[in-house]
């Protein structure tokens, strides 16, 4: 029982210095506390670290591999969790995904979007839709790791606000690696909220912009994200994948 015990005490220590630290960011923005939404990446994790995180109050957790994430939320089925997809999606695992996670962050193409209109219908379910946005693609094209650039995001957001079973319900980014954008995450999260804010203007109710994670995530608050998707900082290290 020593074990189980010494994880639980070390995720609330890590979650406590995460809870801090947004709470900090938010105050030099002059936002309160409850602007932003903490969403717990869990990937590489077991099923018992999501019950702990659970068990301290996490109700937002995240995973980007459909293989891991689909026995996970099974096994945690029980609890009151609401699930994010976060990674990038192959529309042969939407009828998947489509029956637990109610987020999909990284929309990114229409035929994903089709993809997983069609795997809601079937799962009597409502997906929320996020467009990936991707500030080191070139014009009317995908970014490296997903995402598309600003320019496409009106298009794809009309997509899924016209789609059966899903909700738009704002923006997602990943600070870019290349580009204009590299080692200004502040100037990258700014340039998304601008593009957050000419969204809405079109979808009023898209109001989500889900960006910033361990590493970065005062700048993301700092800027305007509404989610943080922090996982390293909460967890630990993760092991390295094989």
């Amino acid at each position: 029982m020593t074990e189980p015990t010494s994880r639980a005490a070390q995720l609330a220590a890590n979650l406590a210095e995460v809870e801090e630290r947004i709470a900090r960011a938010c105050a030099a923005a002059g936002r309160a506390r409850d602007d932003v939404t903490l969403i717990v990446v869990t990937k590489t994790r077991p099923a018992e670290d999501v019950r702990l995180l659970a068990e301290l109050g996490v109700r937002e957790v995240a995973e980007n591999r459909d293989q891991e994430a689909a026995p996970k939320a099974e096994a945690c089925a029980d609890l009151p969790l609401r699930w994010h997809f976060v990674g990038q999606l192959q529309t042969n695992k939407a009828r998947s995904v489509a029956g637990y996670a109610d987020v999909v962050h990284a929309v990114d193409r229409p035929r994903l979007v089709t993809a997983l209109s069609q795997a809601a219908e079937r799962r009597e379910r409502e997906l929320g839709c996020l467009v990936q946005v991707a500030l080191d693609a070139d014009s009317g094209s995908m970014g490296a790791r997903g995402g598309v650039a600003p320019d496409l995001v009106p298009e794809l957001a009309a997509a899924v606000a016209g789609a059966q079973r899903l909700r738009l319900d704002g923006v997602m980014m990943v600070a870019p690696l290349d580009g204009p954008y590299r080692g200004r995450p502040d100037a990258a999260f700014e340039r998304l909220m601008e593009i957050s804010t000419d969204l809405r203007a079109a979808h009023p109710a898209a109001t989500m912009v889900s960006a910033g994670m361990s590493s970065d995530l005062e700048e993301a608050v700092r800027a305007g994200a509404t989610h943080v998707r922090v996982g390293s900082a909460v967890l630990g290290e993760r092991p390295l994948l094989r």
